[in-house]
C-alpha cells in the first residue's frame, strides 16, 4: 500500500496536502507543517534518518512515509531492536550461515539483505549492544554486512531509518551509544 508518493501528487495538490489527506492525524499545527516540510525534503534522498519521539507518537508511520514517498523501489522492512535477545537480533539483522550456531540448520538472509534496494527501519535503536552498534556502523559506512558464521562481506544498498524514544545524545555522553554511529544515523533528525 502506498501511503504517499510525490510521483502520485496531482499538480494542484502539494506533497503536504496529500500527506494530510492520507494521514489526517498529522494535523495542521505549525509543528506538523514543519514535520511535513522536512519529510518532503527527505523524500527524494537516500539519507539515513533518526526519528525521535515518545512511545506511540508515530515514529514507524513517519519511517514508512519516508520510504513510500522516495525513490526506494525495494521493500520496507521494520524490526524492533528491543524485543529480541542480542544473539537472535544479530542473526535477524545480518543473517547467518548454516552451522553458525546451535539451531542454524540452513543459511538465512538477514533484514539488511532482505531490504536491499529499499529501507530498513530499526525501532528502539538505543537498545542494541556496543558490538551490534559497531556492525551497524559498518553497514552505514561501507554498505557491507557479514552473516553470522561467515568471513566474506556482502554488499547491501539499504536506507536505514532508526527510531528511539531515548535521548541518544545523552547516551553518547554517558558512553552507552557510539558517537560515530549516532552521527551516521542522525544525518537528519525527525522529531515526532
Amino acid at each position: 500500500m502506498t501511503l504517499c508518493s510525490p510521483r502520485a501528487v496531482p499538480s494542484t495538490e502539494t506533497f503536504a496536502d496529500l500527506c494530510r489527506s492520507v494521514l489526517p492525524v498529522v494535523g495542521r499545527s505549525r509543528a506538523a507543517t514543519e514535520l511535513l516540510g522536512l519529510l518532503e525534503t527527505l523524500s527524494g534522498t537516500n539519507t539515513s534518518a533518526l526519528v525521535t519521539g515518545e512511545s506511540g507518537s508515530g515514529k514507524e508511520l513517519v519511517a514508512r512515509l519516508l520510504h513510500e514517498s522516495g525513490e526506494h523501489p525495494g521493500p520496507y522492512l521494520a524490526h524492533n531492536c528491543a524485543a529480541i535477545a542480542e544473539g537472535t537480533l544479530e542473526s535477524d539483522l545480518f543473517g547467518h550461515a548454516a552451522g553458525a550456531f546451535t539451531g542454524a540448520v540452513g543459511t538465512r538472509r538477514g533484514l539488511f539483505e532482505e531490504a536491499d534496494g529499499g529501507t530498513a527501519f530499526l525501532d528502539e535503536i538505543g537498545e542494541i549492544s556496543e558490538r551490534l552498534q559497531a556492525q551497524l556502523l559498518r553497514v552505514l559506512q561501507e554498505g557491507e554486512i557479514r552473516r553470522v558464521g561467515e568471513s566474506r562481506p556482502r554488499r547491501v544498498r539499504v536506507r536505514i531509518i532508526a527510531a528511539t524514544n531515548r535521548d541518544l545524545a545523552a547516551e553518547v555522553k554517558r558512553g552507552r551509544f557510539r558517537e560515530d554511529l549516532y552521527y551516521r544515523l542522525n544525518v537528519v533528525e525527525v522529531r515526532v
